[in-house]
């Protein structure tokens, strides 16, 4: 029997978070995930756009979760999106009737991706923003940014939005293409890198 010495890091075996491979068309995308918003709803937006690499090329198998609030501010506290059949086990997706402020988006083959959901409110000193987090070839780690919608009166006092240069700050904020749509590009890397968010 051969022994491995795992004692330092070349040494250790490679874990799925460490690989880097367009792995998440598999088992994460679920039908209906970028319809948030209730059928109907006056408060309904959609946001669009493409995900780029640092060549500036489109990602084809790029996964994008979109989660907000609702236009009261408040996140919703309801039954989640991928709801299952207690008999049966399947999937029964959402019910069309209950906001759960969450979305799960996979680019199609040209790069692109859009989200139906409804205008967030402002939460605390935040201007009003949806959350994102990326998933892509060649990351091995997700990253996280957000999208402020463009013309809102609370952005300049926003504690993010404040503490960035302009050239920067635009990466957040979405181009306004009437009749409630906006466009909002990600940039993984490059020219026009879209700010992303650290947590610690």
């Amino acid at each position: 029997m051969t022994k491995i010495d795992t004692s330092g890091p070349e040494d250790v075996l490679p874990t799925p978070s460490h690989t880097v491979g367009p792995f998440y068309g598999y088992a994460l995308p679920f039908r209906g995930g970028e319809e948030i918003a209730p059928l109907g709803h006056p408060d309904t937006i959609t946001v669009h756009g493409y995900v780029y690499d640092g060549e500036g090329r489109p990602l084809p198998d790029a996964l994008l979760e979109v989660w907000g609030p609702g236009p009261d501010g408040r996140l919703p506290a309801v039954d989640g999106s991928m709801r299952r059949d207690p008999a049966s086990g399947g999937f029964l997706g959402r019910n069309g009737v209950e906001f759960t402020g969450f979305g799960r988006i996979q680019t199609d083959a040209d790069g692109h991706w859009y989200v139906r959901t409804l205008r967030p409110g402002a939460r605390g000193q935040n201007a009003p923003y949806l959350s994102v987090c990326v998933f892509a070839r060649g990351l091995l780690v997700h990253l996280f940014t957000r999208i402020y919608l463009p013309g809102d009166a609370t952005a300049a006092a926003d504690p993010l939005l404040s503490r960035l240069d302009e050239r920067r700050r635009g990466t957040l904020i979405a181009g306004d293409e009437g009749n409630g749509t906006y466009r909002f590009d990600i940039r993984l890397q490059g020219e026009g890198e879209t700010v992303f968010l650290e947590f610690q």
